[in-house]
């Protein structure tokens, strides 16, 4: 696919939308590196590294939730903001406190929101794109003026301890963003999404055991209570939906190929994000990728980018940005936008 000439976007409606006024990030302290995981299993640095592009991913420490994640990420993102309080509290995550219940609510609750709305949102590694779409959906019907989504993932909750595989790829961390009522024109407004999902596609990325349909994992199905991934068929469909995905988006918000500035996309690994980022046509320099120190943080992923991107200097004012997922369901989802003028967000804590 060859970048097109630049084109610009129809001028704003002057429409309700939500914009973009905050980040927040935050990762746990401890570290586990390629080299640790090789002490355990039968790896090395070069293996993962050339396989995924991921050389240490943060891990809870015992005792440590999602839901100490994402306050810790939400409240940077109020602070960026400049709010004390928002209208509803948004959580897109995988890995709740509890089953029962939401974790939203505490979340909301602990940042001294408690009686605003707050939910929880689901769908795997597209979470946080889905959770773009119902913030602003609300605000647009002025259901909401300002919305706190966090998109908060402890995964190696999940992950079998004996599994070299998922152990090399995912991290735990939490990554937020503010948004509040605007006008389509202005920039850090949301411009366009486009979403999906495919639900014979559901064993690709899952934990059987845990819900209604297997409630426990049977005698001979250990392995039935931990997180599973056909990693081959999820990089062939992944790079196949987020292609497809963003060009929809992009279509939508009136932009073309080489329109984006950004392209920051789900940090599962290295290798899906460029081979995307080639399948677009976009050259190597526009495609951002922060997976090799935090590794895949699902949920998290892309407001982590979004925070990280943000501090170091790679998103400026006025850059068109796009972004695209791939998760368990499975679903998919991309969203674009302009990046607004906002000041540096907090830098991370010294570990």
């Amino acid at each position: 696919m060859e970048l097109h000439a630049r084109r610009s976007r129809a001028p704003g409606t002057g429409r309700p939308a939500a914009v973009l006024r905050g980040v927040g990030r935050h990762v746990p302290a401890a570290v586990i590196t390629n080299d640790d995981l090789a002490a355990r299993f039968d790896t090395s640095d070069e293996w993962i590294r050339s396989r995924t592009g991921i050389a240490r991913r943060h891990v809870v420490a015992p005792g440590e939730a999602t839901s100490d994640l994402a306050v810790a990420a939400g409240r940077r993102a109020l602070r960026h903001a400049g709010l004390d309080a928002v209208d509803l509290v948004l959580l897109a995550t995988t890995t709740p406190d509890r089953r029962c219940p939401a974790t939203a609510p505490v979340v909301a609750a602990r940042l001294g929101l408690a009686g605003v709305p707050a939910f929880d949102v689901s769908a795997v590694c597209s979470g946080f794109v889905y959770g773009l779409a119902t913030a602003g959906g609300l605000i647009a019907a002025g259901t909401a003026r300002s919305v706190l989504l966090i998109g908060a993932d402890a995964f190696t909750t999940i992950v079998d301890p004996a599994d070299r595989g998922a152990s090399s790829v995912f991290g735990d961390g939490a990554g937020a963003v503010v948004l509040t009522a605007g006008e389509d024109g202005e920039p850090g407004a949301l411009l366009a999404l486009d979403l999906g999902s495919d639900g014979t596609l559901a064993d690709l990325i899952t934990v059987r055991a845990g819900g209604s349909a297997e409630p426990r994992p049977a005698a001979d199905r250990p392995a039935d209570a931990w997180f599973t991934m056909h990693g081959q068929a999820v990089y062939r469909h992944a790079v196949r939906r987020m292609t497809a995905s963003s060009l929809a988006a992009l279509e939508r918000a009136g932009w073309d190929v080489a329109d984006i500035d950004r392209f920051i996309g789900h940090q599962a690994n290295r290798r899906i994000l460029d081979t995307v980022g080639l399948e677009l046509g976009l050259p190597p320099a526009r495609v951002y990728a922060n997976v090799g120190e935090v590794g895949n943080t699902a949920a998290a992923s892309i407001p982590l980018a979004l925070a990280d991107a943000a501090a170091d200097g790679t998103l400026r004012a006025g850059n068109r940005v796009l972004l695209s997922a791939f998760g368990g369901g499975a679903t998919w989802g991309s969203a674009a936008l302009t990046w607004p003028d906002l000041p540096p967000p907090d830098p991370p804590p010294v570990a």
